[in-house]
């Protein structure tokens, strides 16, 4: 009898086995998805807006608006997570899956706690959980991506994880240089009447799209762009350094070529400066490979490639130089000087009378700022003002993503930082201030200590056991983070990176414990 329990009990070991193998497969396949497919999403949509704000300022005004870019992205992660967490805890309860004992859990759970915390203390709570209608990133979008990040770490993978990975996001890359290069050359796809009908699909009759909009790739905005393109730049230059199949690496190089291109025609320099901080972990990388020529020449052909096509498109656009080499080197050879225009000799004439003013004795006029752009294109403006807010609410912040509904518009300072007082500020221009103003201090430490156990494990284990895939995904999170200083978060960017955040660590966490068989 003993020993036919015994074969019944690895029967049923087995059959769990088998069944937690064909659950982790169908969970990889819905985070391609979000890797692959959800940036690539730009469909049209209306929402009925309730502002907070009783004002005649458009922006701020509540009724019905529209967005192209991000609900539909927002919206498919959610049923992307919602069907991912039903098959895990399936995984869980019913074939005795496991969860990683890792430290990161208990990081993850105090950051998802902050955020329920900040949602319902905040002074706009129906817009915290949401987000702003443009950018679907509140507080249900981050927990979406704290569960597709939980999840992502606590499955196995495919021997060829990697290459499902990176072939995924090849779509992405092709699409946007196509839809970029159309735009920087004046041709905006989105007056096409074929991507008219495809965007509009999901409109109810009568609506239109807002005469005045552009397509200037699947993401929002040239900023969110630049700072995309950045990562895609270096995880797929990491990968022609790093790649055994000589065939595959030439292919990610020319991807990376590719995307430096998009990132150059985005006009915006936080990219740029991704780029330039992350080649030194790149270099670091190729030294430490063990295809040490081969790391190296692709970096001389990578760089040998971008070479023209920088020329080409800062022949055409000058700003591509002063967005990118023009944050060091000031001089951009691409500007074409032209002849001062001739003043006639009446253009000299004074007018005393136009250049006095006289009023009441003892009276003067009040002395307003001189009209200047803050540092960083206005952002340390922005983050002076975020931080002051924050000192109104310190522990649970005011939710995330309701920026534009609590910032200071309309200060007579905004002349010194933003050129003009009358600019609205929609967003904190940072991820991590959008942490801090948007969680508080509670949730930005919880966060802070994530993203800094995640890089110092990751790193850890790329320098110990120097295996590709980390290097590789691994300077794409680095990359992800330090775009993130000048960048804000958006669906189709962080639910991409915190999905591939959590492949890099469970496979950091998994050849630990086959390593040593210790928990981490």
């Amino acid at each position: 009898m003993s020993k036919f329990y015994e074969k019944v009990a690895y029967r049923d070991i087995e059959e769990d086995i088998k069944s937690q193998k064909s659950v982790d497969k169908w969970i990889f396949s819905l985070l391609l998805i979000v890797i692959g497919f959800v940036p690539l999403i730009v469909m049209a949509s209306i929402v009925e807006v309730q502002s907070p704000l009783i004002t005649v300022v458009g922006s701020l005004t509540g009724g019905i608006k529209g967005d192209i870019f991000t609900h539909y992205k927002a919206l498919a992660v959610l049923l992307i997570t919602i069907l991912a967490t039903i098959m895990f805890m399936a995984k869980i309860l019913f074939m005795n899956g496991e969860i990683r004992k890792t430290k990161l859990n208990y990081a993850i759970g105090a950051f998802a706690v902050a955020i329920v915390l900040s949602t319902i203390f905040s002074p706009n709570i129906s817009i915290a959980l949401h987000g702003q209608y443009d950018r679907s990133d509140g507080a249900i979008s981050w927990l979406c991506y704290l569960a597709l990040f939980f999840i992502a770490i606590n499955i196995d993978y495919p021997k060829k994880v990697l290459n499902y990975v990176l072939y995924s996001l090849y779509p992405f890359v092709i699409i946007n240089l196509f839809i970029t290069t159309m735009n920087f050359y004046g041709n905006d796809l989105l007056q096409k009447v074929a991507i008219q009908k495809i965007v509009k699909a999901f409109l109810p009759a009568g609506a239109e799209i807002s005469e005045g909009s552009i397509l200037v790739g699947t993401l929002n905005q040239w900023n969110y762009m630049s700072g995309m393109f950045a990562i895609m730049t270096v995880m797929f230059l990491a990968a022609a350094m790093l790649g055994k199949h000589k065939g595959r690496a030439v292919g990610h190089l020319v991807i990376a070529v590719l995307s430096v291109a998009v990132m150059l025609m985005s006009i915006s320099t936080s990219g740029f400066l991704t780029v330039c901080v992350m080649m030194l972990v790149v270099f670091f990388a190729a030294f430490r490979s063990k295809k040490r020529v081969q790391s190296f020449a692709m970096i001389a052909l990578f760089l040998v490639a971008t070479a023209p096509v920088f020329h080409v498109l800062a022949s055409k656009d000058a700003r591509v130089w002063t967005e990118s080499v023009g944050f060091v080197v000031k001089n951009n050879p691409y500007v074409k000087e032209e002849p001062a225009p001739t003043t006639s000799q009446n253009s000299n004439v004074k007018f005393d009378w136009m250049t006095k003013a006289y009023a009441a004795e003892k009276f003067e006029l009040p002395v307003l700022p001189e009209r200047a752009i803050a540092a960083g294109s206005g952002r340390t403006y922005i983050w002076s003002k975020s931080v002051e807010l924050v000192k109104k609410h310190p522990l649970f912040g005011y939710g995330l993503d309701t920026f534009m509904y609590n910032f200071p518009h309309y200060n007579i300072d905004a002349r010194a930082g933003m050129w003009d007082e009358n600019t609205i500020t929609d967003k904190p221009h940072s991820m991590y201030i959008g942490w801090l103003y948007g969680t508080g201090i509670l949730g930005f430490i919880s966060v802070i200590i994530l993203v800094t156990m995640t890089l110092m494990s990751s790193l850890k284990a790329a320098i110990n056991q120097n295996q590709s895939i980390i290097w590789i995904l691994g300077i794409a999170w680095g990359a992800y983070l330090i775009q993130a200083l000048f960048n804000d978060s958006l669906p189709g960017t962080s639910a991409v990176m915190w999905v591939i955040a959590g492949i890099l660590l469970a496979i950091t966490l998994k050849n630990k414990e086959q390593l040593d068989g210790r928990d981490y």
